[in-house]
């Protein structure tokens, strides 16, 4: 005989008050058990930080010095963020441009976007950021000396727009995958149902496809824009100012290496649990609102 059978034995389910109360039983019952798993997935986490200072105290971490320049690394974050946020946003629309190019049966178009998502995936974001920071600035130079001055500052980027335009395509590569997989995911009645109406390809795409398709992407850009947090600490090579080239800076002028990393990846590591944290709601929101609808 199961729990809840037995309990059950304690009210009389015949009547309305019984099962009334059952219910709430049962409620209230989940709720101790939802608080003691909790519970148990807070004492986990609070040996594993006891584990890390332990392991901190072992390499002899200097905390005043941490504590003395937090607020220099702290001031990158605005680049962090701002250089995600804009790289996610474009990136997003390099991936529905590419994801439309692979469903499309025009030769071109997939050749083109098979070759865009088999490059920058198969090539170090790294390097990528080097090609782009240091190459295009020589394009740039080719093209003025050949006559054409105007097209040729359209190559020569700043360090920041290097570094966002990287971002931006290597992500879109990886992207353009998760919304073809988000757009195929859809019905093909959906089409039918939307051609039987009248509406263009185009028409069904922008009202019926997309709307639906962006439910199941969502979820997905948001993983992408947590790595792209951190990846983002790969345009301090080219010398912007964001929290790990903050950090580096102290690191080599005071040889405090370990404090200096310690504390870039702990301001990441928060980060990450407040994105996290924001993607969460935002998808118990959309949940709510699909049960709604």
């Amino acid at each position: 005989m199961t729990a809840a059978r037995q309990d059950s034995d304690d009210y009389d389910l015949t009547q309305q008050a019984g099962q009334k109360a059952f219910a709430r039983h049962l409620v209230q019952q989940r709720r101790r058990r939802a608080l003691w798993h909790g519970l148990q997935i807070a004492l986990v986490w609070a040996i594993m930080f006891a584990v890390m200072g332990i392991g901190l105290s072992l390499l002899n971490v200097d905390f005043a010095y941490v504590l003395e320049n937090t607020n220099f690394v702290l001031l990158g974050l605005g680049f962090t963020i701002g250089i995600s946020l804009a790289s996610i946003l474009i990136a997003s629309a390099i991936a529905l441009v590419g994801a439309l190019m692979r469903l499309s049966s025009n030769a071109i178009a997939q050749g083109l976007s098979g070759f865009y998502v088999s490059l920058f995936r198969g090539t170090p974001l790294l390097i990528q950021i080097y090609i782009i920071y240091l190459g295009l600035p020589q394009i740039g130079q080719q093209l003025t000396a050949l006559g054409y001055p105007q097209i040729g500052g359209l190559f020569v980027l700043t360090a920041i727009q290097a570094g966002i335009l990287a971002l931006s395509l290597n992500y879109g590569a990886y992207m353009t995958e998760i919304f073809r997989a988000g757009i195929q995911s859809v019905a093909q009645g959906q089409w039918q149902a939307a051609q039987a109406l009248g509406m263009k390809r185009f028409q069904t795409l922008r009202l019926v496809i997309l709307p639906q398709a962006v439910r199941i992407i969502i979820p997905a850009i948001g993983n992408q824009f947590i790595a792209m947090q951190k990846d983002s600490s790969l345009v301090s090579i080219v010398g912007i100012w964001e929290v790990t080239y903050r950090a580096s800076r102290f690191a080599r002028k005071d040889s405090k290496f370990m404090e200096m990393f310690l504390l870039a990846a702990a301001i990441y590591w928060v980060l990450t649990i407040l994105s996290e944290w924001i993607q969460g709601r935002l998808e118990a929101r959309m949940a709510e609102s699909e049960k709604r609808s």
